[in-house]
C-alpha cells in the first residue's frame, strides 16, 4: 500500500477521526490529519485526542478548515494524496436547531470542498465519507433500516445536510468517476467518544450526583455500535474502492438496537451507581429508533460487530475515569 501514498483523515481529532487515524497508523500507513478544532464541545479533549496521532512516526497534523477550497485542494495536490476518509462534519441533532448556518458550512460547503479537491487530485482511489442513519427520519422500529428505503424526510437540519451530502457524491461520481462510498453511521460510542452524546453526558451526571433527563419518556432505541467495530468497517471499505461513476452508499451499525432504559442500566451498572431520572417528551429533531440492516456491509467487507453493549460501556466508563479521575 505504500506506492498509494498518504492517506488524509478529516476530522481526525474528533471521535471517530482519531481512532481511523491510529488503526491506519498501526498497519503502517502515512496520515495527514485534518480538523480545525471548532469549539462545538470542550476543545481540550480535541487536542488530547490529537495528541495520541502527533506523538506517532507517520503522522502529520494541519489545522486546517476543509470548507477552506484552495487550502484544502492544496493539501491533498501537495501531498500526492489519493485516499480521503472524510470524518470532519458538525455533529449533533438538537444543536442545528439554533445554529443551522454551521451545519451548512461545515456539512455542505466543507463536502463540495472535499469533492473538489479529490476531482483535481490525479490518480484518486477512493473518497470514504461519513452520512448518518439521521437521514432515515423517525422509521419507528418497523425493522431494520435498509439502504434502499427511502430517505426524502429528514427530521432535522443535520439530517437534511447528511442526505445532501450523499446526491453532492452521487452527482460528482457521475460527472467525474470518483469512487466514493458513503457510510451511514448508527450511534457510535467509546473511548474518546463526543460530550454531547447521552452515554457520555449521563456518565458525568451520575458521577457528580447530578439527576439525568431522559427524553422520549425513556421509549426510544438506538443501534449503538462500539467504536473499534465501526473502525473495521470503515477501513474495510476504504481499501475496496467503489466503482467509477456510481457511488455506494452502506449502513455501518451494530444490527441491535438497545432501549433507553436498557442503555441506562448497563452504564449504572457499570459506574456501580444509580441515575436519578428525570423523564421527558421527545426533543424536536429527535427519532424514535435506529436499526441497521448491515447486509451490504458485511458481504462486501466480511463485517461483523464484536463488542456488546455490556461489554463496550465498562470500556468507555473505565477510560472515562482515567481520563478525567
Amino acid at each position: 500500500m505504500a506506492d498509494e501514498g498518504p492517506i488524509v483523515v478529516t476530522g481526525a481529532a474528533g471521535f471517530i477521526g482519531r481512532a481511523v487515524a491510529e488503526r491506519l497508523l498501526d498497519r503502517g500507513e502515512t496520515v495527514i490529519g485534518v480538523d480545525n478544532f471548532v469549539p462545538y464541545y470542550e476543545p481540550a479533549l480535541k487536542e488530547a485526542r490529537a495528541a495520541t496521532l502527533t506523538s506517532r512516526n507517520g503522522f502529520g497534523l494541519e489545522r486546517m478548515d476543509v470548507a477552506d477550497a484552495s487550502a484544502f485542494a492544496g493539501l491533498i495536490l501537495e501531498n500526492k494524496v489519493r485516499r480521503v476518509v472524510h470524518l470532519a462534519a458538525q455533529a449533533g441533532v438538537r444543536y442545528s436547531i439554533d445554529n443551522p448556518f454551521a451545519y451548512a458550512h461545515a456539512n455542505l460547503t466543507g463536502h463540495l470542498s472535499v469533492l473538489e479537491a479529490c476531482r483535481a487530485a490525479p490518480g484518486f482511489l477512493h473518497l470514504v465519507y461519513a452520512s448518518s442513519s439521521s437521514v432515515y427520519g423517525d422509521r419507528g422500529l418497523a425493522g431494520a433500516f435498509s439502504e434502499d428505503d427511502a430517505v426524502d424526510a429528514p427530521k432535522s437540519l443535520y439530517a437534511a445536510t447528511k442526505r445532501a451530502d450523499e446526491l453532492m457524491s452521487a452527482t460528482y461520481a457521475d460527472l467525474y468517476g470518483i469512487p466514493q462510498s458513503g457510510l451511514r453511521f448508527f450511534t457510535v460510542y467509546g473511548p474518546w467518544g463526543r460530550p454531547d452524546m447521552a452515554y457520555f453526558s449521563f456518565t458525568q451526571k451520575i458521577l457528580a450526583g447530578e439527576p439525568i433527563e431522559v427524553f422520549g419518556e425513556g421509549a426510544m432505541a438506538r443501534d449503538f455500535t462500539y467504536v473499534d467495530d465501526i473502525v473495521d468497517g470503515v477501513v474495510g471499505v476504504l481499501d475496496r474502492p467503489a466503482e467509477p461513476q456510481i457511488q455506494r452508499i452502506l449502513n455501518i451499525g451494530d444490527s441491535r438496537p438497545v432501549g433507553l432504559m436498557d442503555m441506562i442500566s448497563t452504564l449504572e451498572k457499570a459506574l456501580g451507581k444509580e441515575a436519578n431520572k428525570i423523564m421527558r417528551p421527545m426533543q424536536p429533531g429527535d427519532v424514535t429508533a435506529t436499526y441497521a440492516d448491515v447486509s451490504k456491509l458485511k458481504a462486501l467487507t466480511g463485517y461483523a460487530p464484536k463488542v456488546s453493549l455490556e461489554e463496550g460501556l465498562p470500556r468507555f466508563v473505565e477510560w472515562y475515569r482515567g481520563h478525567y479521575g
